[in-house]
């Protein structure tokens, strides 16, 4: 599956992507239990997405990994797609993205 055929109101999504940036982690209180949310904009080869990140999730990726969405879910927040992993998907992450390297300039100044 692609970003690009990704539909609001699709289940059943199973897509691998790259995470591309992080935003701020969020904490927040449900039915009486704490909990932590994150938005992570996500690409493949066709495009890009929203990522919602839900607990224990938020702490399993850095920028430049590469995810697997298993049974995802397709949601519109603020009229923007939005890919979840819902209550019944899970989040894999299948490559740990690579720590940038100092540049020439920078290894010269230390």
């Amino acid at each position: 599956m692609a970003i690009v055929d990704l539909q609001i109101g699709q289940g059943k999504v199973d897509i691998v992507v790259e995470i591309v940036s992080v935003g701020e982690i969020r904490s927040f209180e449900k039915f009486g239990k704490p909990g932590r949310v994150a938005s992570a904009k996500v690409k493949d080869e066709t495009g890009e997405i929203v990522l919602s990140l839900w607990n224990e999730d938020v702490d399993k990726v850095s920028v430049g990994d590469k995810v697997k969405i298993v049974n995802g879910f397709v949601s519109e927040f603020r009229g923007e797609k939005q890919l979840s992993t819902g209550r019944y998907g899970r989040l894999e992450v299948t490559e740990k993205g690579k720590p940038s390297s100092p540049s020439v300039d920078e290894e010269e100044i230390e």
